[in-house]
């Protein structure tokens, strides 16, 4: 039954994905442009999703002791700003603003066959497998400092 919902879930998410725009690189380079030829279309589809976000995210959190279909609630364990997250966040908001695709987006839009986001998908994969590579061996290496 989980994988059920999580496989009808992620099917309405990738077609409003679809049907807003977010696949098409062109729309969210517009968006992203404010100094040039911005196009605020994108705003009112952020707009709509956190509306429908935030009471339903307070509603659970508070309300419910865990999910419907977890054993409990995966919610950050720390607030922190540090290198790695401000270091994640220049390189996701570059890559968005260069390719106008961002994860979900692009493995949606792969589908469509394009060239482009073909390539940006496998990159995507490629860097993440570069990063675990990188993190298990300055894993291994702290440990072995230790």
């Amino acid at each position: 039954m989980f994988r059920l919902v999580a496989l009808l879930s992620g099917f309405i998410f990738g077609v409003g994905m679809m049907v807003s725009g977010m696949t098409d690189p062109s729309k969210v380079i517009g968006f992203l442009d404010v100094f040039g030829h911005w196009d605020p279309s994108l705003v009112f589809v952020m707009g709509g999703a956190l509306l429908v976000f935030v009471p339903g995210y307070f509603l659970a959190v508070r309300r419910q002791k865990k999910p419907l279909m977890a054993d409990q609630f995966c919610l950050p364990k720390t607030r922190k700003i540090d290198k790695k997250l401000i270091g994640g966040a220049l390189l996701f908001g570059t890559g968005w603003g260069l390719a106008g695709l961002c994860p979900g987006p692009a493995i949606t839009a792969i589908g469509s066959g394009a060239l482009p986001i073909s390539l940006f998908v496998i990159s995507m994969l490629v860097g993440m497998r570069l990063v675990n590579l990188f993190s298990a061996s300055s894993n291994r290496t702290l440990a072995a400092e230790r």
